[in-house]
């Protein structure tokens, strides 16, 4: 059975930082691109950020640009979203996502879906 499960979500004042971890089982997804969406209460699930099966190419939404960094371990089955300058605005549940077949920012363009994880950022 294939898993992603996310971790490290939590409540953080502006300006924090939080580290998110997105473990993979059921399979290995080394050679496939991975991405976090995010989905704020009322809003719809919004893309944050992508990276390739190598780490050698990424995307970025506008609005994380310069404070989000997407990295992946491949021998770990791990994605990783490290998040710094926390805003209010960044409040969400966020979703670890695998096996993009179509546009890397298209909720659409993937196949495996995480659980999510609460950030919660006060101001």
């Amino acid at each position: 059975q294939v898993q992603l499960v996310e971790s490290g979500g939590g409540l953080v004042q502006a300006g924090g930082s939080l580290r998110l971890s997105c473990a993979a089982s059921g399979r290995s997804f080394s050679n496939c691109t991975m991405a976090w969406f995010r989905q704020a209460p009322g809003k719809e699930r919004e893309f944050v950020a992508a990276i390739n099966w190598s780490g050698g190419a990424t995307s970025y939404a506008d609005s994380v640009k310069g404070r989000f960094t997407i990295s992946r371990d491949n021998a770990k089955n791990t994605l990783y979203l490290q998040m710094i300058s926390l805003k209010p605005g960044d409040t969400a549940v966020y979703y670890c996502a695998a096996d993009a077949k179509g546009s890397w920012n298209k909720v659409s363009g993937y196949d495996y879906w995480g659980q999510g994880t609460q950030v919660t950022v006060s101001s």
